[in-house]
């Protein structure tokens, strides 16, 4: 068996392709139960964020992992091949470096960027829940966040302010020079939504209002910031008091329509709205940004803002780089051990059952009144006998036939110096 991966993200797809290949967490379940269906496919997790959607398998050895992209395709009822351009691969080896640099941010619109992570995390215990993780994938998982961890504590790489929340709110205090007097409306509660509302909260934003469709949580993220929280459904008639828009919900269609933006802007008399659209699929109509007095950005723009304030994650990359060449190695290393872990076990087995078998006449010998000295004198030397037997017979057949290896590896296995 061996590991596949089959992804599509912000560098080789824009937002509307992504958009054909997201899975929506209602759907994930599902998605996760229909790939173990395939016969390829033994373990499966499937990461899908804002921007990426990538599928982890341990495959077969006699099946075609191209079934992986197939049932991708299908899922999505997308015609056969028909967004092989946008797809990346990788197979083996490639798989555990590409999700170890995934996990530490290293393949992010934003270098460095810790969010990356917790998605991570979450699409593995998505994969517990549904049972189509197991030993070796759940492995591979379980290291990739020890080394994201790593790479976290020595390295530099996430000491930089910058993630897609901070450049939208970097962007709008290019737009408006002083926040204080605005107001900025938050549509969702998410991870990103609570950091562009920090963000916002520590440049000195005049008013924030989260929109969400659990009243609950946008209140619970509204008290952090000093704002007040409405339900998604009350968000349209608050749209004329925003300057700023930044949305990041689940949705699969857009909540924002070009209708509502023209209503808010007559309330406000052609002042302009700055719109930020993190979502995938998009939670804006792209027809808003066509409308005179919206400023309206998706994720794709953001990244000339992304590119300032770089260099410092740029430079503790190569250090990361290096953390995760050798870490790959210890996971290979792990992998191998895995083939000689039946042999291992088939070793132990035998033994132990000689050993039982020995105990037991041991037990009786004792019981007939033998002297206990005698008694575990014999147990020891049959058990030794028993034991150095079939291993003693090879080495003397290959000594024989001069078969160095095998001997060269008795050396090694049994430790013996001389």
């Amino acid at each position: 068996m061996h590991f596949v991966s089959y992804g599509i993200n912000h560098n080789t797809a824009p937002v509307h392709i992504r958009e054909q290949l997201a899975f929506n967490a209602d759907v994930l379940p599902a998605a996760l139960t229909s790939l173990q269906q395939c016969p390829a496919v033994v373990e499966s997790v499937i990461v899908s964020t804002c921007n990426r959607t990538e599928i982890y398998c341990h495959i077969a050895d006699d099946y075609d992992h191209d079934a992986v992209c197939e049932w991708l395709h299908q899922f999505h009822q997308q015609p056969p091949g028909s967004l092989d351009e946008f797809i990346y691969h990788y197979h083996g080896t490639d798989v555990i470096r590409h999700l170890l640099r995934v996990a530490c941010g290293l393949d992010s619109m934003v270098l460095g960027e810790p969010q990356i992570l917790g998605q991570i995390k979450t699409a593995y215990s998505q994969a517990l829940h549904v049972g189509s993780i197991d030993k070796s994938l759940g492995r591979l998982f379980q290291h990739a966040f020890t080394v994201a961890k790593q790479v976290r504590t020595d390295t530099a790489i996430g000491n930089s302010p910058v993630s897609v929340a901070f450049a939208a709110v970097s962007l709008a205090k290019q737009i408006f020079s002083n926040l204080a007097d605005s107001t900025a409306l938050l549509i969702g509660a998410g991870e990103t939504i609570e950091l562009a509302a920090r963000h916002l909260y520590d440049n000195g934003i005049g008013r924030v209002i989260i929109a969400n469709r659990t009243i609950e949580r946008a209140h619970s993220l509204a008290t952090q910031v000093n704002g007040y929280a409405i339900s998604l459904s009350e968000m349209p008639a608050h749209i004329a008091e925003a300057d700023i828009v930044i949305s990041s919900t689940a949705s699969q269609l857009p909540i924002l329509g070009k209708g509502t933006v023209e209503r808010a802007l007559k309330q406000r008399k052609r002042r302009p709205i700055f719109m930020v659209d993190i979502a995938v699929p998009r939670d804006i109509e792209p027809e808003v940004g066509n409308l005179e007095d919206i400023y309206l950005y998706c994720v794709d723009d953001l990244h000339g803002i992304i590119e300032e304030n770089l260099q410092s994650r740029r430079d503790a990359a190569l250090q990361a780089e290096e953390i995760i060449d050798t870490q790959v190695g210890h996971f290979e290393g792990w992998l191998r051990t895995q083939d000689a872990v039946p042999v291992i076990r088939a070793i132990r087995d035998n033994a132990e059952k000689e050993s039982e078998r020995l105990l037991e006449k041991a037990k009786k010998q004792l019981e007939q009144g033998m002297p206990a000295e005698q008694v575990i004198n014999e147990l020891v030397r049959t058990l030794t006998n028993k034991l150095l037997h079939e291993p003693s017979r090879q080495l003397r057949q290959s000594g024989f036939n001069t078969d160095i290896n095998l001997i060269e590896a008795a050396r090694s296995l049994f430790n013996i110096k001389d």
